[in-house]
């Protein structure tokens, strides 16, 4: 079971900043991919970004050059760093992380997702 406490969702003014962080904990033998959703009302939950245990990270096209993901592995904690924001990133943003689980014969892999946190870009 993995357990992920999201924080630094709010209300933001366009063009300002907002940094989410995602901390796991849990019993898992390594974390591989962390990464960061988001769903808007009437919107399907879309990949904003993700990062491999090795840092190599990937941005949705709408979001490159303003949000950058990065992880703390030593902490087991990703973030996501949100700066000239738009009323269009308005939405619940859900950390995931995949994580592999020792089952006393091989691995598996899991998923989680957490409680998600609100960002709210309005004037």
């Amino acid at each position: 079971q993995v357990q992920l406490v999201e924080s630094g969702g709010g209300l933001v003014q366009p063009g300002g900043s907002l940094r989410l962080s995602c901390a796991a904990s849990g019993s898992f033998f390594t974390i591989n991919t962390m990464g960061w959703y988001r769903q808007a009302p009437g919107k399907q939950r879309e990949l904003v970004a993700s990062i491999t245990k090795s840092g190599i990270t990937n941005h949705v096209d709408s979001v490159k050059g303003r949000f950058t993901i990065s992880r703390d592995n030593a902490n087991n904690t990703v973030y996501l760093q949100m700066n000239s924001l738009k009323p269009e990133d308005t939405a619940v943003y859900y950390c995931n992380v995949r994580v592999s689980v020792y089952t006393g014969i091989g691995y598996r892999t899991d998923e989680s997702w957490g409680q998600g946190t609100q960002v709210t870009v309005s004037s």
